[in-house]
């Protein structure tokens, strides 16, 4: 029950039509239904076991390796992972590199592989759908709100993120 999430997971016509519908802007925006729910609660039976997965630290990197496969540019994941969120639900200053906008960056390494281990995993329920994947980059610094979150696989909580505003 690890794999269950809502929408449910297609078969492979389906996965390519997702695909083709993403790139055709049919559909605006890529996120993830990150809910880290732990192992036990994920090994109940289908109808008592919760759906989503821990999925956020993943995200971006997935998404390169159909970038690394040619079948996405660059443009278009920043487009559906960041320019569109920000647009669709009107958030103030941010989701794009602009001159008094908050400094929400990430940094990364298009060619530094690295496989997902249990060591390596950081939300707190201690495990991957992707346990076992190799990708072929790398996220090697995240600043959110200008500040230096994530470095050298560690983070920095220091200072939090800001509170999102609305322009609506």
């Amino acid at each position: 029950m690890l794999i269950k999430w809502n929408p449910a997971i297609k078969t492979i016509n389906d996965q390519q039509e997702i695909f083709r519908a993403l790139l055709d802007d049919r559909i605006d925006v890529i996120a993830t239904d990150h809910a880290p729910h732990t192992r036990e609660e994920k090994n109940n039976g289908y109808f008592q076991a919760p759906s989503g997965g821990p999925l956020i630290q993943h995200s971006l990197v997935a998404m390169l390796e159909f970038y690394h496969a040619k079948k996405i540019s660059i443009e278009k994941i920043v487009q559906k992972m960041a320019h569109n969120p920000a647009i669709l639900f009107q958030i103030k200053d941010r989701g794009f590199i602009r001159e008094g906008y908050f400094a929400d960056l990430v940094l990364v390494d298009p060619a530094k592989p690295w496989q997902v281990e249990k060591s390596n995993i950081l939300a707190k329920c201690g495990w991957s759908p992707f346990e076992g994947n190799t990708f072929k980059s790398s996220v090697i610094k995240t600043w959110v709100s200008g500040h230096l979150a994530y470095a050298d696989e560690k983070f920095n909580e220091n200072k939090m993120g800001e509170r999102l505003t609305f322009s609506r």
